[in-house]
Order: structure tokens, then sequence, then C-alpha cells
């Protein structure tokens, strides 16, 4: 089961002008269609949602307001059949004065008033003509509506199933700053926006980029609902937005231009933002430096009740978090990779005046991905490719396949190709140690690394160069390297970048140079080995590193999880679960290597305390001296005990 989500659903049903009697049957039908079929914890709807946003003059005739108090009394009675909170827009009167108001409804109580800060009056609006803007800094007053006192003001949150929320409306997001930015340094978890902003040509595309930023910036959950079919075509046109935000992410929005109503629902990831306000301390010290006066807390009939746990997410969670699953995005998200990957190595080479380097060659992804990116940061350089000596070590495991391909490659890229068979130098090193070769444990293996990076850094000393390490982020986190073998280089182009995103970057160089293609490809679909054991006897690769350490699309995903937002063994299992429902990999099959992964994961620290200098790829990154520090000795016991309460 899944806990710690919100799942907040933008709702735009059809409105009749000036008619709140049945804006409110609209607003209610709509409400319970969305508890039938997906029980969300919040429902908010759009600006004016009551009467009508387009009633212009009207708003300020008695029957509107005397009917919009009506309508919010049949809404109080409705919602006491839910325990969901529903916010809806309404004129609201105050000392004389009409407010466009957010009004929280739950569990048969009017809960709370919210007014609108920015009252814009250019262009098409006109609305200072028919509403007050709200003093900001006003204290929290109580507003008669029906027979029941409510908190009146823009300082206050509403407490909701322990999830703190807050509302801002339309204009208030445009502004310089937005009065969701102090509702969410005031705590607020969740901002609501209830709009009427009419269509304009380009307006969407730059109102989404609008509320996934401010959800970016806030850290905080933002649900955007805007006036849709039904609102004065007189001289406007309004299209219907519903759109969910979680941190920076869209996750889901509703289908625009719909006569009949539209929505867009899904879970907020609340301990993520916890997680991440926690983390980046800068958020809390901005917090700091622009305090007013604390917001009042305004609790819902279930502002103690826990989040339901759900058994399934509406939203999606990628089984590949660190790659895109669009294709242009991913495109993009690679291009940038080599770009950082080839400026870091660039640099480095820039500032040791060096032209050379030395890089181990298996015919394998990740020197493969190295290779590529020497080349690239060469020829940036206007070096001569023939500076980088690429050096292939066939030993006892190595296929003609995989030797085939880093020979043609170094060939293709116009490189300086060298071949060094270890066979006779480990063989002579099993004797010096008194090993059987036949015995094909840790050392067998261990002593061919170690050979290989003995080669490499003895070249580098030779031609007064420095060795480039292959190993990627994956490896790393898992200590999938032999210390001071592979473990060890000068610089580690590829020590930030998974080895579920090393495949698109080989694959992404084979789509922009259609003179390796046919290789890179191959090296793409060749299975991953260290090719430390002897072949089979067709020649094929007998030791696949992922039949031994686990799948690496399974330790990708705990990393990400771990290291992002910190989560424990329980809820990345089922994080895990929710992203791998539909594969090959069985609830115990997860449960088995979630185990592998954190034992490696803390036994394998010391080899991370001492890896070499590497540029930051993404937000997960394990350097220690960048982002990751943690003691080589800590204690795994407690990760144990959560894992131990896994069940399938």
């Amino acid at each position: 089961m899944l806990n710690g989500f919100i799942r907040i659903a933008a709702a735009v049903p059809h409105v009749s002008v000036a008619d709140p009697k049945a804006n409110a049957a609209a607003i209610a039908k709509m409400a319970q269609q969305l508890q039938n079929s997906d029980s969300p914890d919040v429902i908010v709807f759009p600006e004016m949602s009551v009467t009508g946003y387009t009633c212009a003059d009207l708003f300020h005739n008695s029957l509107i307001i005397s009917d919009t108090l009506a309508a919010l009394e049949e809404l109080r009675h409705v919602s006491k059949t839910s325990d969901a909170l529903y916010v809806v827009g309404a004129p609201l009167l105050r000392n004389g004065q009409l407010y466009n108001c957010a009004v929280a409804i739950s569990n048969g109580r009017i809960l709370a008033a919210i007014p609108k800060t920015y009252v814009p009056a250019y262009n098409e609006f006109y609305e200072k003509r028919w509403w007050k803007a709200a003093n900001p800094a006003e204290p929290v007053s109580m507003l008669r509506i029906g027979d029941e006192d409510v908190p009146f003001g823009v300082q206050q949150v509403i407490l909701h199933k322990g999830v703190k929320i807050g509302v801002e409306i339309c204009e208030d997001l445009w502004t310089p700053v937005p009065a969701s930015t102090q509702a969410a340094l005031q705590g607020a978890e969740v901002i609501l926006n209830l709009s009427a902003s009419d269509a304009l040509t380009g307006k969407y595309t730059y109102i989404t980029d609008l509320v996934r930023q401010q959800s970016a910036r806030c850290i905080c959950g933002y649900v955007y609902a805007s006036a849709g079919f039904g609102e004065s075509s007189t001289d406007l046109v309004f299209d219907g937005i519903a759109l969910v935000c979680d941190n920076g992410t869209l996750l889901s929005a509703g289908r625009r231009w719909q006569n009949d109503g539209v929505s867009a629902i899904s879970d907020i990831d609340i301990l993520a933002i916890r997680r991440d306000r926690l983390h980046y301390t800068s958020f809390a010290d901005c917090a700091a430096n622009n305090s007013c006066a604390p917001y009042s807390i305004t609790p819902s009939p279930e502002a103690d009740k826990p989040l339901e746990l759900r058994e399934h997410l509406l939203r999606i969670v990628p089984r590949l978090p660190f790659v895109p699953e669009n294709a242009t995005h991913r495109h993009e998200r690679c291009t940038e990779i080599v770009n950082i990957q080839a400026a870091g190595l660039c640099r480095r080479l820039d500032a040791i005046k060096c032209s050379k380097l030395v890089v181990g060659i298996s015919g394998g992804l990740d020197s493969t991905l190295a290779l590529l990116v020497a080349v690239k940061a060469f020829d940036r350089l206007g070096l001569d490719r023939k500076g980088i000596i690429a050096v292939t070590m066939p030993g006892f495991g190595t296929t003609d396949r995989t030797h085939t391909n880093a020979i043609k490659l170094m060939d293709k890229l116009g490189v300086t190709s060298r071949e060094i068979s270890i066979v006779k130098a480990v063989e002579q090193h099993f004797r010096d140690i008194r090993h059987d070769p036949s015995v094909h444990d840790v050392t067998y293996e261990n002593a061919q690394a170690r050979q290989r990076t003995y080669l490499l850094m003895d070249i580098a000393n030779q031609e007064g160069c420095f060795v480039l390490g292959t190993g990627d982020l994956s490896e790393l986190a898992l200590g999938w390297a032999t210390y001071n073998g592979d473990h060890m280089s000068m610089y580690g182009v590829n020590s930030g970048v998974p080895k579920t995103l090393v495949r698109y970057l080989v694959k992404w160089f084979a789509q922009t140079d259609t003179s390796i293609t046919e290789i890179l490809n191959d090296i793409c679909e060749t299975p991953i080995s260290p090719e430390l054991i002897p072949a089979k006897a067709d020649g094929s690769i007998e030791q696949k590193t992922e039949d031994l350490v686990g799948p690496y699309e399974l330790h990708d995903f705990f990393l990400f999880y771990m290291l992002r937002y910190g989560y424990g063994p329980e809820r990345t299992y089922a994080l895990a679960r929710e992203a791998f429902a539909e594969s090959e990999y069985s609830d115990i099959t997860i449960i088995h290597w979630l185990r592998t992964f954190y034992h490696r994961f803390f036994t394998q620290q010391f080899k991370r305390s001492c890896m070499p200098d590497g540029p930051k790829i993404g937000s997960v990154c394990l350097s220690p001296r960048g982002d990751w520090r943690m003691p080589s000795d800590a204690s795994v016991e407690a990760w144990k005990k959560s894992l131990a309460n896994l069940r399938p």
C-alpha cells in the first residue's frame, strides 16, 4: 500500500452565467462523479464557479448575492456525504464591499473564505469595477455565511488530512511575489488556484509553464482549475484548464475545450515535498527572511484523519527515473549530459596543459561512452584524436564479440589503438601468490581488473598524461568495481551517469555519427559483463553482471528514491511495485534485489570515499566531495529491520 500521497482533482463543470443554483448542482454532480470514480481528498473548482466569472455588472445585483449564499448552503449540505475538501469560487459581501473569494467546504461545514489579493484592471479585465482587493497583511477575521462564522482573510492555510493547503486566485499567481509564495513559506504544502483565464493564442503553454515552475519554486503541489464552457463569449472565450503539478512536474492535464466539463486528477507526494523542504535549506532561510504574522491554521473536520492508503496511484511512477520517456526530451537530456561530460574533461585537460589521455576499452557500454566523450572533448579543444591512447586488454573471459567491437570502434574514431593481452601477466601473478587458476573466485577476477589498471597507469606515466575512468554511478552505488583496479583513475567521466542512462547516451552517439552506428548498436545489445570468467563453449559471454548483482533498472530505481528523496525500504518497495507492476519482476524478486542493494550500498561506501574526480550530471550524485557524505562504517541495521517487514 502507498502512503503519503494526497489525491487532488481540478474540476471545471459546465457553468451557467448568473445562475448560482444551477452551478451548485453542476458542482455537486461533478464532485460526486469524481468521488465515485477516484475518491479524491480535495477538489478545486474555478474562480467564481458558483456564479460564473462573466456576470459583469450583475455581480452587484442583490439577487446574485443572495442566491450565492443559498448555493453555498446547498454545497455545504452536499458535502456531508463526503470527507473530501471542496474549494469553490464565489462573491462574498463584507463590510459593504464585494470580494472575489475561494470558499472551502468539507463534511457539512463552510471552513474558510480566502479573498483574492490582486484584482486586475487592465486589457480585458475590469475586476476592480466589481470587487475589492484583499489586504494580505490584514489579520483573519470572522464572516457570517448562513448560520456559520467563517474565517475570512488571506493569512490562512487549511489543514486537511494532515496536509496544509493554501489558496490563491488567478491573478495572484501572475504577480512578482505571488500569494502562493507567502503561503508556501508559511507551511502550505499544496496550493490551489481558482482561475478564470480567457483563452488566447499561446497562453495555455505559458500558464502550464507558470504553474509548473511555481510548484518547483515553492516546493509544493499546485492544482489549477480555470473557467470553461458556459462562460459568456461576448468578448472572451474560456478553454477550461485543469492542471495538477508536483514540485516542478506536470502530473495531469485535463482535455480542454469540452462542453460537458473537464477534470484532472493525480496523487501529490507530500513526503517528497517535506523531504525537499528539509533538505534544501534555502527554503527555510527564505521563510525566515520573509517572515510575516503567522498564518492561522483552519482545520477541516478531517484535519487529523490520515491520508488514505492507496493500492494504486493516479500518477506515473517511471521505471527508469533517470531516463525521460519522451523521445524528444530524452534526446535533449542526452545532448546536455554529453556536453557536461565533455566540458568537464576539456577543463581538466586544459588545466594540466595535457593533450593526451589513456583509456581502457573493453567493447562494453561504459568504456565506449568514455571513449566517445573523450573524442568529443578532443575535437572541441582542437586536439589530435591520436592523443587518445585507447587500450584493449583481452583476458580469460574476453569474447570475440566485445574484442571485435572494441577494435572496430577505435579504428573508426581514429584514436591511437593498442592491444595488450593480460593473460600471461596474470598467470604469472597467480603463480607468485600461489593461486589455483582453476578456482574462479574473487581473487581470480580482481587480479585481472588490477592488472588492467596497472597497465593503464604505467602507460599514462610513459606518455606523460592521465587515465580516464570508465565506471558509472550505478557501479559506484553497488561497489561493483575492484578496489584499486577499475575503481581508480585520474578523472571519472562517467561517475555521474547511472547505468540505465549509459545505453541511451551510446545510442545518442549512434544517431549523431552514422559511421559508427552499427558498431554502437551492437555494443548496446551486448549483455553487460566484466568478462572475467572464461566464455562459454560457443564463445558467448558466460558472466552476466545482472545475473550476479541484479537488474540495473531495479538498482537505479532504488538508488534514485534513496538519494533523491531519502525514502526507506518500505516506501521504495511500494513505489517499485507500482512502477514494475506490468514487468517481469515479481514482488519476491523486487524484495530480493532491494535487500542486495542496501547491503552493497552500505558495505561499499569505502570505495566511494576515495573515488576520483568526475562531473556531476544530475540531481543524484555520490561524490564524497560534493553531494554524498556517509561514514564507511555506518550501520545498516535500521534498514534491515525495515526490509524484514516487506511482504509480497
